[in-house]
């Protein structure tokens, strides 16, 4: 079973996610914050892609990427923005990043990427 984990400090985005998914069985593990995913991590949970919010409480999922990706963590990444600013923009191409969606997110858009890159693991 492909395994989702879901970075997201907005629980209803979090849970909503997490329930579309598993109905197309995939397992998914959610964290409320860059830190609680760096802790999942750190456990050797290795999932095959993550979707990973970009502005959250704490630390943000750019600086959490940074980290990851210098420890040597590969794991796929579609960030989820609701800002589209040309920094951030440009700090995807350089973190390996497969594709950035924007918020407010469109469920079927969502779905194909997250689908073709699973299937694609």
């Amino acid at each position: 079973m492909a395994k989702l984990m879901i970075v997201d400090d907005e629980q209803d985005v979090r849970e909503y996610l997490k329930n579309f998914f598993k109905r197309r069985k995939i397992d998914v593990t959610t964290a409320e914050s860059a830190e609680e995913a760096m802790e999942i991590l750190g456990n050797s949970y290795m999932p095959d892609l993550m979707l990973l919010d970009v502005r959250m409480t704490g630390m943000t999922g750019i600086d959490m990427l940074k980290k990851i990706r210098a420890a040597g963590n590969q794991v796929k990444v579609i960030l989820v923005t609701g800002v589209e600013d040309k920094d951030t923009l440009s700090v995807i191409s350089e973190l390996n990043v497969l594709n950035c969606l924007h918020k407010p997110l469109i469920l079927e858009e969502l779905e194909k990427e997250v689908l073709s890159r699973l299937a694609s693991k």
